[in-house]
C-alpha cells in the first residue's frame, strides 16, 4: 500500500442525530462496505461506528462507475436509511426531511472530513483514535475497545474480521507495534 493514498475520513449524521444507535443501520453501512471492497473499489484499514458518526481508515483505489466510493456509499445508505425509516419509524424519517432542491431526505452531513495520512505514525494515532472511541467517558459504549462490536479493534487484537472487510496494514496480528 503506499501510504500516501491512505485517508483518515470522518462522517457526521445530519444535526448530529444519533441514528447509528439501531443495529440494522449500522449493517446497512457493512454492506456498502462489502460490495465497495468485494468490487476492489476500497480497502478498508480500520473503522469505527458510532451513535452519530463514522471514522474509517481507507485507500480510494479506483470510481465506482461515475462516482467515488465515498459518494457510492452515502448515496446507497440514504436510500437504505430512507426506505427502513419509511417501514419502521416515520417519524424519526421526517427528522431527516430537506427542502433542497436535489433531495427529499437528507441523511449525511455535507463535506466529509478527509485528511491524507502521510505517515505510519500518523497512521496508528488516528487507528488509535477509532479504536478507543467507543470507550471514552462521552460514548461508554464498551469497556475495551475490541468489546465493541462496530469496529475493526478486534481484528487487530486477535484476528477477527466478523464482516470481511479490513484489510491488514503492515503488522502481525498481536505483534507489539510500540506505538
Amino acid at each position: 500500500m503506499e501510504i500516501a493514498q491512505c485517508y483518515f475520513y470522518t462522517d457526521t449524521i445530519y444535526g448530529f442525530k444519533n441514528l447509528l444507535y439501531d443495529d440494522k443501520l449500522k449493517l446497512t453501512l457493512i454492506s456498502s462496505w462489502q460490495y465497495l471492497t468485494e468490487n476492489k473499489l476500497i480497502e478498508i484499514y480500520g473503522y469505527v461506528i458510532m451513535p452519530n458518526h463514522i471514522h474509517l481508515l481507507w485507500n480510494i483505489l479506483q470510481p465506482n462507475g461515475k462516482e467515488s466510493p465515498a459518494g457510492s456509499f452515502t448515496k446507497y445508505t440514504g436510500h437504505q436509511f430512507k426506505k427502513y425509516l419509511n417501514e419502521t419509524n416515520v417519524d424519526l424519517l421526517q427528522q431527516f426531511k430537506s427542502d433542497k432542491k436535489d433531495r427529499s431526505f437528507q441523511f449525511w452531513k455535507r463535506d466529509p472530513l478527509a485528511i491524507p495520512i502521510d505517515s505510519e505514525k500518523i497512521f496508528y494515532q488516528k487507528l488509535d483514535y477509532i479504536h478507543l472511541n467507543p470507550t471514552t467517558e462521552k460514548w461508554q459504549l464498551a469497556k475495551l475497545p475490541e468489546d465493541y462490536r462496530w469496529s475493526s479493534a478486534s481484528f487487530y487484537e486477535n484476528g477477527i474480521d466478523e464482516f470481511g472487510i479490513l484489510k491488514q496494514f503492515g503488522i502481525s496480528v498481536g505483534e507489539d507495534t510500540n506505538r
